[in-house]
């Protein structure tokens, strides 16, 4: 049947017979007769299977396949695939209106010659597949191009509505598949919460969701300029630092210590040493008395009077440090207290330490510190996400599986869960259904018209094909029925 279809199509060109299985209309590719080598390049539009109109294949053994080229577009390997079953499912439906049309004419020609009754049952029942099988013939190329390149009105529908369909593909999605209602209830039945917590539950998903955080972390520490991070956190730091009043924040931090005796420890350690230092530095002491004595009384007086004093401050040293109720612990202690209450409460104490604070963080140590810090964090973090035995990766991977545990338990938290999803899912679609949708008509208005057409028909065509095939089919019996009836009626 495919040498039949091919020599008719090279006899005939364009014309008859060669519109149903090619076209040369406006806005459509050329359909190919089933003689067409398997896999070959489509022909140009407007001309022959071979660039010639009506030329004859070139001899030789086929090459290998290769995706052929039709308009802006690559067919593909599957696409090839397709374009044989749709060459062979035409070769067929054509090869039946073949089939009908020589069973017409030779009824026809028997009824002509006093042939049986039976001749006219034949005939009608040929004659209506005929009519049966143009009819869809024209149909189903009138999808995909001008049938015999004849611009009959409403006809190259996709080629030429393209874009419309597009248009009503997107309202579609949008209305059907994109509203809340839909979202919901999809999500809901697909109990993503409990799928999600089985797949965590696995220690190998938490040791790959673990690993994904990790490169997701380097990734992310690998991106950021120091720079920047360094001018935020500065400016975060000072920004809080000179809006933060800190007075009364120490006030209250020294008041609660001195009140729980918390300072007892550093006032101990003061005085312990302050006597070790007299001990280890008596000749300075000692010098340091006698340089203040006037100069006017001898040496030897001075020397007296220093190495007394030296010996009560040593003295004053050692009952400070082992009497815990010394009087000078005790004023220390009052002073302390006034100072928290100052601290609080005193305007002028607190406006001292607030210009004291805002010196102290414009200093160049202070952001120097803060760079320094950064990259000690930056360091430990990307330190800790290479090493998947680090503190930070087994505390992230024993967190994945507790969440896969806890959802797996937890009929509540699934809940919760359950309806984040659903909220950020209806959240997307009710902000962002305009931008899905035309994604659709976007795309399928960029697509070369000519190219969307032959793509479609590639993957319709073959089915469209038993249109035909039926058409031819129910046209027969219906002729058969018809003319059965007008012979019984006395027709």
């Amino acid at each position: 049947m495919e040498r039949t279809s091919d020599a008719r199509e090279r006899t005939t060109g364009a014309a008859g017979m060669s519109g149903v299985d090619g076209t040369h209309g406006t806005g459509g590719t050329e359909d190919s007769g089933p003689g067409r080598p398997a896999g070959a390049p489509e022909r140009p539009a407007g001309g022959g299977f071979w660039g010639i109109r009506g030329g004859p294949a070139p001899a030789g053994p086929p090459g290998p396949v290769e995706p052929a080229r039709d308009g802006a577009g690559l067919f593909t390997e599957t696409d090839l695939e397709k374009q044989r079953g749709l060459r062979r499912m035409k070769a067929v439906a054509t090869g039946l209106l073949v089939l009908v049309a020589v069973v017409y004419a030779l009824a026809t020609w028997a009824e002509s010659r006093g042939a049986g009754a039976w001749a006219g049952y034949v005939a009608s029942a040929a004659e209506a597949g005929m009519v049966g099988a143009l009819a869809d013939w024209f149909a189903v190329t009138a999808l995909f191009r001008h049938p015999l390149g004849i611009p009959v009105p409403h006809t190259a529908i996709i080629p030429t509505k393209k874009d419309q369909l597009g248009r009503s593909l997107g309202d579609f999605v949008g209305e059907n598949f994109l509203s809340e209602e839909v979202v919901r209830e999809k999500l809901g039945s697909v109990e993503m919460s409990r799928r999600v917590g089985e797949w965590l539950a696995k220690p190998a998903n938490a040791d790959r969701v673990t690993a994904e955080l990790a490169t997701a972390l380097r990734g992310g520490l690998g991106v950021l300029k120091d720079s920047d991070i360094q001018s935020i956190i500065g400016e975060a730091v000072t920004r809080r630092a000179q809006t933060t009043e800190i007075s009364p924040v120490l006030g209250r931090l020294l008041e609660q210590t001195v009140s729980g005796g918390g300072h007892h420890s550093a006032v101990d350690l003061a005085c312990a040493k302050a006597h070790d230092w007299l001990i280890e530095h008596r000749d300075a002491v000692m010098t340091a008395i006698e340089g203040g004595a006037p100069g006017w009384t001898p040496r030897f007086v001075d020397r007296r009077v220093g190495e007394r004093v030296y010996r009560e401050l040593l003295r004053f040293a050692t009952d400070i440090r082992d009497q815990p109720d010394h009087p000078a612990r005790g004023a220390l202690d009052r002073f302390l207290h006034d100072l928290a209450a100052q601290l609080q409460h005193d305007p002028a104490t607190r406006a001292r330490v607030e210009r004291l604070k805002a010196d102290l963080v414009r200093r160049d140590e202070v952001q120097d510190l803060i760079t320094s810090a950064w990259h000690s964090l930056r360091d430990m973090l990307l330190a800790a996400a290479e090493d998947e035995r680090s503190a930070l990766r087994i505390r992230a991977r024993a967190a994945v599986l507790a969440a896969g545990e806890r959802l797996g338990t937890d009929a509540r938290l699934r809940a919760k869960f359950d309806g984040w999803a659903a909220d950020a899912a209806v959240y997307v679609v009710n902000g962002y259904r305009r931008e899905i949708t035309s994604l659709i008509t976007d795309t399928v208005a960029n697509w070369d018209a000519r190219h969307t057409s032959r793509k479609i028909e590639l993957h319709i065509g073959r089915d469209l094909q038993f249109i035909r095939l039926n058409g031819t089919i129910i046209g027969a019996l219906a002729g058969l029925v018809i003319h059965t009836v007008t012979v019984a009626l006395g027709g």
